[in-house]
């Protein structure tokens, strides 16, 4: 992205720009008002009460911390299964994406659905199907040993986040030019060198990407490790307790600051090894594949992991199903359809909560992450970088320290915000918007830089204000962004748990709380058929908002941008 310098005069000259569009610098100091009061100041309060002792300034509450291996043991668990889940779903998120752009595989487009479908489900469904498999009266009890532990979150948080990975490395395999392997080939090299010599190092960036993201993911876990952690405790799940059980804010938030130390740890040591080298290719654009025979010792491994992967996800997705019909899981197997009409009345006011708050929440953070995009892409302004971190900064934080934060900062009045947020549908709302922006605005920037400039200078020439230009130009060519971030923004407020935990209420309520509170309390079967309800609710609504999407697309002819 285009970096702007300024000079005085330039200053000067954007503010007169400003100045004579007195709508967009509105909308710029509300966007700036909202990122600091919902993005920056619910982070500082963590670290301000972390920092905080009988009213003074003090770093006892990390001496006490450090000192005591009840929540040391935590954070060290937190790094093992970061890393665990990060390594083993980024080989497999790699594998896959190699096999769907670089191999002949018959079946990709099942293959692809299979392997992204955990994303339309709370992460922890997983961790249902798992005790409906492994656990103690399930199918194949104590066939992987005690599922209550490393083992057993390894595995649901690998089958949760691999999809994460595949997504961000298929499109790195996709932009690197097949016409390199091809001269490589031509060349006499065997596909192992053409891979540890080109594919791999070319990837390298991408994989280190999905690497982190997966790593953050898992930090950010909650629900897995409040199901199947055992004695293997989080510092997700403590810093919860230590707020929930115990009501002690200043230790649970220095939990939470901890919780972000190996997240930024892991992000600047990207940037640095991906910094000692270039990973730029010199032809450009790349050219289309051509898929050549595969050796048989690459395409075996290749599609014998994509096969087992993508049993285990239709297994365990298969579970919750079954186990949506069963009388009484492990005690009585009889079909029967009571427990949807059980979970039905126990739980209509969640679903209807839930559905209630995704629709509010997923077109206002549809628009508002297009027009933060246009800000960044297309504006020059004082604060523009400013805009552009805050925005993107809930999506490197822990759902945990933005859950807790959020406690904090709208618990009580504040100059910022002179009301109470703490109880109310509100708290929730701006919660999920602003923690699901950042993958909007990078759809849409994306989508932006693609967009000639020279087609919004016409209309501002013409006489449109940005406003106007914005809505009426801009906004329609980036249709696929902003159905991405509307599908996003909606699978993520309907499946959302880790940081919505802390902020839910007797009045407002979630369906993906309500599940938990079913696996809690070993109603298995009951939470299995809400678990499948949700997961279809997701895929009716995804299917409506592309059919919106797409007619809004179509809808927009050249007449109607010129007019």
């Amino acid at each position: 992205m285009k970096k702007f310098k300024f000079s005085n005069t330039t200053r000067m000259n954007d503010v007169r720009k400003m100045l004579g569009e007195p709508f967009l610098m509105l909308a710029i100091l509300v966007v700036f008002y909202l990122l600091i009061l919902f993005v920056i100041f619910p982070i500082f309060k963590v670290f301000k009460t972390s920092l905080s002792y009988d009213g003074r300034f003090s770093l006892k509450n990390y001496t006490d911390v450090l000192k005591q291996s009840y929540y040391i043991q935590p954070l060290i668990n937190s790094m093992i299964l970061g890393i665990l889940t990060a390594t083993i779903g980024t080989f497999i998120g790699f594998t896959f994406a190699y096999a769907i752009t670089r191999t002949p595989m018959k079946g990709k487009g099942i293959f692809r659905t299979i392997a992204t479908f955990p994303m339309v489900s709370p992460p922890f469904v997983v961790a249902l199907a798992c005790i409906l498999l492994f656990g103690r009266s399930g199918f194949f009890a104590g066939a992987i040993g005690n599922i209550y532990g490393l083992t057993g979150l390894t595995i649901v948080e690998v089958i949760a986040y691999t999809p994460t990975a595949f997504l961000a490395l298929v499109g790195v395999l996709h932009a690197i030019d097949p016409s390199l392997e091809e001269a490589a080939m031509d060349c006499g090299a065997s596909r192992i060198k053409i891979f540890k010599t080109i594919i791999f190092p070319l990837a390298t960036p991408g994989i280190v990407s999905a690497w982190l993201l997966v790593f953050i993911q898992s930090l950010a876990d909650f629900g897995n490790p409040m199901i199947l952690s055992g004695n293997f405790s989080v510092l997700s799940v403590q810093a919860y307790l230590q707020i929930t059980g115990m009501y002690d804010l200043a230790r649970g938030s220095t939990l939470a600051i901890l919780l972000l130390v190996p997240t930024f740890v892991a992000f600047y040591l990207q940037k640095y090894l991906l910094s000692k080298k270039s990973y730029v290719t010199v032809t450009g654009k790349p050219t289309s594949a051509t898929i050549k025979n595969l050796e048989w010792y690459i395409k075996l491994p290749v599609y014998t992991i994509c096969v087992i992967f993508a049993f285990m996800v239709v297994l365990f997705y298969s579970m919750v199903v079954w186990g949506s019909f069963q009388k009484l899981w492990g005690v009585d197997s009889t079909l029967t359809f009571n427990n949807y009409i059980n979970m039905w009345k126990v739980g209509k006011g969640y679903i209807m909560d839930s559905l209630i708050i995704s629709v509010i929440v997923t077109p206002i953070t549809g628009v508002l992450s297009m027009f933060i995009a246009y800000l960044i892409t297309r504006k020059r302004f004082i604060g523009r970088n400013f805009i552009e971190f805050s925005s993107m900064l809930t999506f490197a934080v822990p759902g945990t320290v933005v859950g807790i934060g959020y406690i904090l900062a709208f618990n009580t009045p504040s100059l910022l915000l002179p009301v109470t947020l703490t109880g109310t549908g509100f708290i929730i709302i701006t919660l999920l918007i602003f923690r699901n922006l950042p993958v909007g605005i990078r759809n849409g920037i994306a989508a932006i830089q693609q967009i000639d400039p020279s087609i919004e200078e016409a209309s501002i020439d013409l006489g449109a204000d940005s406003s106007l230009t914005f809505r009426k130009i801009t906004l329609p060519m980036i249709t696929p962004a902003f159905f991405s971030g509307l599908a996003n923004s909606f699978v993520r407020s309907m499946t959302a748990i880790s940081a919505i935990i802390f902020v839910v209420s007797g009045r407002w309520n979630l369906i993906t709380v309500a599940v938990l509170g079913f696996v809690d309390n070993s109603q298995y079967a009951q939470a299995a058929a809400m678990s499948l309800l949700l997961i279809t609710i997701v895929l009716i609504a995804l299917g409506a908002i592309k059919l919106v999407t797409d007619k809004m697309g179509q809808g927009m002819n050249s007449s109607q941008i010129i007019e």
